[in-house]
């Protein structure tokens, strides 16, 4: 199995990031009417949502509309609101050296992932991510140090509020600080539940456990797998694991001092690393933002590709991803 990922740069909405929604709209528009249009929100709604919760980013999100023809279901997708379900898996985990480390694992299903590392200057707001749906991101960074990334949180609950990509999105759009997204961590509703982990230039971190039925618990914690302050949904946590990749990394957090370079390797091997791509939920790739040089690095075994806000070459990387999980390797 073949995947292309691809660093694409634009700073403000514009001729680039259209083409890419035109490319990607097929598979957008049968995904979000999967369940019937029916039963998404109207375009009225996710327009009010968008100024209610997020007024900051609500004429970025009517250029972007504008930009795709302004039909009424691409528009609806593009906000994010009320979207349909959707489960990955990931572990993050920040360093606890001195300097500010962010390192990631996505677990995705390669065939509904944007392949895409972004760069845009929306705004006037430097953001580098990995793109979700072209305006949401599963992690990112913008041009204050201000980093992010996302692990579902393995409950079963959805309800009304906002795909997290989209939350991450306008984070880093509009705060500087782990303080100001915590703020909008508590205040923005979730459809489903999500872990986000946040990490500043000054190196203070929070992870928030976000959930569309309760308000939002925001901790110190420096992990984050699939589930949240207990595990509420038995059959995901044993498919997924994540009783086990949390104890590994915290482990590793207390008991293993090491440098960043071992830090970031242990993303690499089981059992955060894994190889179920057949069943939806393989590595797609290891993410290591360093907040204070504004820099990241992709990373898979024995290849490393990196990008920062000073030096962001478009190019693009080849990859081959096992078409069956490997003996030995968690399946998440």
């Amino acid at each position: 199995m073949s995947l292309l990922i691809r660093a694409i740069s634009e700073d403000t909405p514009g001729p680039v990031w259209s083409g890419l929604f035109a490319e990607y709209w097929s598979a957008y528009a049968k995904w979000w009417a999967r369940d019937g249009l029916s039963g998404r929100p109207t375009y009225l709604e996710c327009r009010r949502a968008i100024s209610k919760h997020m007024p900051e980013i609500a004429d970025l999100y009517e250029t972007l509309c504008s930009l795709v023809g302004g039909g009424d279901i691409e528009a609806r997708f593009l906000s994010f609101y009320c979207p349909p379900r959707y489960l990955a898996a990931c572990s993050q985990a920040v360093w606890p050296g001195d300097a500010p480390l962010l390192v990631r694992n996505y677990d995705y299903d390669p065939k509904a992932f944007d392949a895409i590392v972004l760069k845009t200057q929306w705004n006037g707001r430097g953001v580098i991510g990995t793109s979700d749906g072209l305006f949401g991101l599963v992690d990112g960074m913008n041009d204050a140090g201000l980093a992010l990334s996302l692990t579902f949180g393995g409950r079963r609950d959805v309800g009304d509020g906002f795909g997290v990509p989209l939350i991450l999105r306008y984070i880093l759009q509009t705060c500087t600080t782990v303080d100001e997204a915590e703020a909008i961590l508590r205040r923005v509703p979730c459809h489903m539940s999500y872990n986000v982990t946040a990490i500043d230039a000054g190196r203070r971190f929070l992870t928030a456990y976000l959930a569309p039925d309760r308000p939002a618990i925001i901790t110190h914690s420096a992990v984050a797998t699939n589930h949240q302050e207990r595990v509420e949904w038995s059959s995901h946590a044993r498919f997924t694991a994540t009783v086990e990749r949390e104890r590994f990394l915290l482990q590793r957090l207390t008991l293993h001092p090491e440098t960043q370079e071992r830090f970031i390797g242990a993303f690499l091997k089981p059992p955060l690393y894994s190889t179920a791509f057949s069943s939806g939920f393989g590595t797609l790739y290891t993410a290591a933002y360093r907040p204070d040089e504004r820099s990241l690095e992709l990373r898979w075994p024995g290849r490393t590709w990196k990008k920062s806000f000073a030096d962001f070459e478009t190019d693009h990387i080849n990859l081959v991803l096992p078409a069956t999980a490997v003996p030995g390797h968690v399946a998440i």
